[in-house]
């Protein structure tokens, strides 16, 4: 029986490599629009997060997303970013 190989992705705050399941992935679309990703699929630039609250209020402090994205997040983004992790 073959062995399925399971996605790794790297969290661009704390730099750990985990499971694609275990991130949350956040992307700028073309239009310059910033939203969470929850198929993982959506066209754009994404920069993945570990569904952790400590490693988002990190993100927040350092600015990091908004560096990886290019482009400033609204607050209202970081909102949404928050309910996706507590569900």
């Amino acid at each position: 029986m073959k062995v399925r190989k399971i996605p790794m992705r790297t969290c661009v705050v704390s730099g750990e490599k985990c499971e694609k399941r275990e991130l949350l992935r956040i992307v700028k679309t073309p239009d310059g629009e910033v939203l969470v990703d929850e198929t993982g699929k959506k066209n754009g630039r994404g920069a993945y997060i570990k569904k952790d609250m400590q490693i988002l209020e990190k993100a927040k402090k350092s600015k990091v997303l908004e560096r990886k994205l290019e482009c400033t997040i609204q607050d209202d983004v970081y909102q949404e970013i928050e309910k996706a992790i507590m569900q």
